[in-house]
């Protein structure tokens, strides 16, 4: 079983939760919270939701736009996460 503070460490660090924004803004790990809804031995399907901060030309923060999805997080035998692919 994975732990949930790795889970939340590599939502965190990685590019793939920019897939869920709607607007070419970016994630706002600030706001970032990851729920597992499942687990099993060496994957859990995990609930993402975070606000894409959106920005004008002059780089001033325009506004946010609450972004959901769950992915599907699998680790190896060593407990490292491989991947996480979205789940539609």
């Amino acid at each position: 079983m994975m732990d949930k503070s790795a889970i939340d460490r590599y939502f965190a660090a990685t590019p793939a939760i920019a897939m869920l924004c709607s607007q070419n803004g970016w994630p706002d790990n600030d706001s970032l919270t990851v729920e597992i809804l499942e687990q099993g031995e060496d994957s859990a399907l995990c609930g993402v939701s975070f606000e894409e901060i959106l920005v004008e030309g002059a780089g001033c923060v325009a506004g946010r736009v609450p972004c959901w999805g769950r992915f599907r997080v699998q680790w190896d035998a060593a407990g490292r996460i491989t991947h996480a692919m979205r789940v539609i």
